[in-house]
């Protein structure tokens, strides 16, 4: 029903026209009393399964800033027998042969820009220009707009190759967290992303998540820029202390990680699944009841005078969780969604 090209419309005229179905009063009143059964016992469960998820997720966080830090001797699964005080407010005590350097020590910082957008040869390539709307996992093997080669040999667009670690310094995503990835392929970056480029002594897949569990010492570097925006300025970041075990140490602590987030990763999905198949079938239920596909009047004459559940009924979690999602896409650019909705148009 909906007219346009930029703005579709829909027009009272047009609305006005539309056809519906319409049972007698009493079964409206009867499918309206088992669709609000049905669905609060639905959404009972979709929030359980949220929690869970929750839960998982910070288990999960909880046990990378544990590994990272030096709480667990990945080799012994015990604390290490020994330990020096980090002088880094965020860290407190590491073990003791570990050392405590600088983020800029570990690694080299690129930056990157946005090609002009009028001269049209510079997008629509194959090459990825990742921004922070790219940003929501932590291994990058793809964005949403690509740039040309000829934006690498004529702008000073850097290719940046793997394994680099991409840091979101601005935009209001940081209003929340630090979204940190690390890159499978080469890839370009604009202005609101910062790569960090490890030393040979430094395992990028130990640093990457290293970063990620460092979340509580980012918070205070953050500022405000123009218009609200939040940023994270370089000259902050790069002093940030981090403790750093030896070469060997970094690679087990990665494959343990890597052994122990795996299985956790799986329950997430188990859980993220079961909701989305619980929302489908949410959807189709209103649709085949409110259609006359599913006759519920025998159904609704069952139920109780009270629902013990009504007074539990929130509203779904997962408008607040899609709200997130949207504000997180509002964060990346305006040449990115320019870009975007030409190449659609």
């Amino acid at each position: 029903m909906g007219r346009g090209f930029t703005v579709v419309h829909i027009y009272g005229s047009q609305l006005k026209k539309l056809l519906l179905p319409l049972p007698p009063l009493p079964e409206q009143t009867a499918i309206v009393r088992f669709l609000d059964y049905a669905d609060r016992r639905l959404r009972r469960v979709i929030r359980a399964r949220r929690r869970l998820v929750k839960l998982l997720e910070e288990y999960r966080q909880a046990l990378i800033h544990q590994t990272v830090t030096g709480r667990i001797d990945v080799r012994t699964g015990r604390p290490y027998p020994a330990y020096k005080d980090a002088g880094v407010e965020w860290l407190g005590q590491v073990p003791a042969h570990w050392e405590v350097r600088k983020l800029r020590q570990c690694v080299s910082i690129i930056g990157g820009m946005t090609p002009s957008m009028e001269v049209r040869r510079f997008w629509g390539g194959n090459i990825p220009w990742i921004t922070p709307k790219d940003m929501k996992q932590q291994s990058l093997h793809d964005s949403l707009v690509k740039v040309t080669y000829e934006a690498l040999a004529e702008t000073p667009l850097k290719l940046i190759e793997p394994p680099a670690i991409l840091l979101v310094v601005r935009g209001m995503i940081l209003a929340r967290r630090v979204p940190v990835g690390i890159t499978a392929i080469p890839v370009t970056i604009n202005q609101d992303m910062k790569a960090l480029l490890p030393k040979p002594d430094v395992d990028a897949d130990f640093l990457v998540r290293l970063l990620s569990a460092a979340r509580d010492a980012f918070v205070p570097l953050i500022d405000e820029a123009g218009h609200g925006t939040r940023r994270l300025p370089t000259e902050r970041f790069r002093e940030l202390g981090i403790p750093l075990p030896p070469l060997p140490e970094q690679t087990a602590i990665v494959d343990y990680l890597d052994a122990q987030t795996g299985k956790i990763d799986r329950a997430i999905e188990d859980a993220r699944r079961e909701i989305e198949l619980l929302k489908e079938f949410r959807t189709r239920l209103i649709a085949d009841v409110v259609t006359g596909k599913l006759d519920v009047r025998a159904a609704a004459a069952r139920l109780p005078e009270t629902d013990p559940l009504a007074e539990d009924d929130a509203p779904d979690d997962a408008d607040a969780e899609d709200a997130e999602d949207a504000d997180t896409e509002g964060d990346a650019t305006d040449e990115a969604d320019l870009l975007e909705e030409e190449a659609e148009t």
